[in-house]
């Protein structure tokens, strides 16, 4: 086989050699809770549920389920390279290896921007549902108050990263308990009087047939896929823990294919529980409102106990804050080490065993579109998130493709492997790549757009995930320009 080279020990000026992630620091379950908490169910829910009821009705929870079929394919593509290649890169690595270098250093660079156009606006969420949990809604109601918040929250997000992935972990584990006990209580109350009748919006009673995607049709089905596949997003940063978790070869592998089926699970109770209590006509009117739509039904729900919703959206998207740093950080990090970045990306802390200089650089950059785009309207903001769905579908498409080729001589070993290593991962990329050319064509429309005005004849959304992928490119090239090395990297192929 035609491997690629192996990363040299880092040096200091000194010959030592330089620190390294620290080896053994969170175990399965850590990585677990992180990759869990790095898709934030309860806002992912908030955010998604309204519009995939408006095109869909009652079986949203079966566009749910459908969504998770590409997402569990992919896991099993993610779980198969880690094995072969542990790093923390992830699809920037595994691409490359597969695929090459160009397609491997667009991958890492899909990684790397979404996290940089949603970490803002995740804070923002975080910010704007603890103010209204706490009773302070004039301080939510105020702009400069929520936005200069979120700016605090991603500084304080992004030090505790670099201060050690061991608190990380634990934060992550009290943020992932708090939200998943305010989620389970919202939703034994919401189905209990969805089924007694006893809701203020009428409720309905839960049956079989919500499982169904294909109950309102083509059109109607594809549009909730899009939407699907962004509410399962992010479970794969458990593989970005893979040089500092234990057993790196098969935990994290183990952690990205259980988180899927535990937000499956969770989805599938609470889109009911949802459905059941509002009904489909009041979801489907609020659909405009996201992550919001949690905040009006949980007076509905729980009366004065409505902080209970309030908090278990908030502690997601604080969460989500954190945990969208670290695969943007490490992305770059493995970017840095292998010469695709320069090379200040690759340093580590001395004294954390972080990477430091990638992760302050992930939340300046992340604050500074976040404030940035603000000031051009809150709806560019939301365009920008929405714009999400093109690099999330071609970076889970391009890992999915490059499993497929980089195992390629072991597919007709049994028929285990060409299933799991061969036609899952092809199935999953080519349903996401599906998903991408429908995302072009309803990103182009900019009636479907928050802004609701076309830039350059096109749908904001368009325009910035193409935008991204542009910029990328250009400064691939550039960089190629100024340093090659990466580019003699030749793919490979596992005997």
């Amino acid at each position: 086989m035609v491997a690629r080279p192996e990363a040299a020990s880092p040096k200091s000026v000194a010959g030592e050699p330089e620190p390294t992630l620290r080896a053994d620091a969170v175990g399965f379950l850590d990585a677990l809770v992180i990759g869990l908490a790095a898709t934030s169910p309860a806002y992912s829910l908030a955010a998604v549920l309204g519009p995939v009821v408006a095109l869909v009705g009652v079986h949203a929870p079966g566009v749910l389920l459908a969504s998770f079929v590409p997402m569990l394919l992919i896991a099993g593509a993610f779980a198969a390279l880690n094995r072969a290649d542990p790093d923390c890169g992830t699809t920037f690595s595994w691409v490359t290896r597969g695929l090459g270098p160009w397609a491997g250093w667009i991958g890492g660079w899909a990684i790397t921007m979404t996290g940089v156009l949603v970490l803002g606006s995740l804070a923002e969420v975080g910010v704007r549902f603890t103010l209204l949990a706490v009773g302070l809604d004039g301080w939510a109601d105020s702009t400069l108050a929520v936005r200069g918040l979120a700016v605090v929250l991603v500084l304080v997000m992004a030090a505790i990263c670099v201060l050690g992935i061991e608190l990380s972990a634990r934060v992550q584990n009290g943020l992932i308990v708090a939200q998943t006990v305010a989620l389970a209580v919202f939703a034994t109350v919401a189905i209990t009087r969805g089924i007694r009748g006893d809701s203020p919006f009428g409720g309905l009673t839960p049956a079989w047939t919500w499982l169904d995607p294909f109950g309102a049709g083509g059109s109607s089905l594809t549009g909730g896929l899009l939407l699907g596949v962004f509410a399962y997003w992010g479970w794969e940063t458990a593989h970005n823990l893979t040089e500092e978790i234990t057993d790196p070869r098969s935990a994290p592998g183990r952690a990205g294919v259980l988180s899927t089926v535990v937000l499956l699970l969770t989805y599938l109770g609470v889109a009911t529980a949802v459905v059941s209590f509002a009904g489909t006509a009041w979801l489907a009117g609020h659909a405009d409102q996201e992550e919001a739509v949690f905040a009006l039904l949980s007076t509905g729900a729980l009366g004065g106990w409505d902080w209970v919703v309030l908090l278990a959206v908030a502690t997601s998207a604080i969460a989500s804050t954190q945990t969208t740093i670290i695969p943007a950080s490490r992305t770059a990090l493995s970017m840095a080490r292998r010469a695709a970045l320069p090379r200040r990306f690759a340093s580590i802390s001395a004294r954390h065993r972080t990477p430091d200089v990638s992760t302050w650089w992930v939340a300046g950059v992340g604050i500074a579109w976040y404030i940035g785009v603000g000031l051009i309207s809150e709806n560019a903001l939301y365009d920008s998130i929405t714009g999400l769905s093109l690099l999330i579908a071609l970076y889970y498409a391009l890992t999915g493709l490059a499993c497929a080729v980089y195992f390629r001589r072991r597919l007709l070993v049994s028929v285990r492997n060409f299933l799991l290593l061969g036609v899952g991962p092809l199935t999953g990329a080519a349903m996401l790549a599906w998903l991408l050319v429908l995302s072009v064509r309803d990103l182009a429309d900019a009636e479907n757009s928050y802004t609701g005005q076309a830039w350059l004849g096109v749908g904001p959304p368009l325009v910035i995930g193409v935008g991204v992928l542009v910029a990328g490119a250009l400064l691939m090239l550039w960089w190629r320009y100024r340093d090659g090395a990466f580019w003699r990297e030749q793919a490979s192929v596992a005997d």
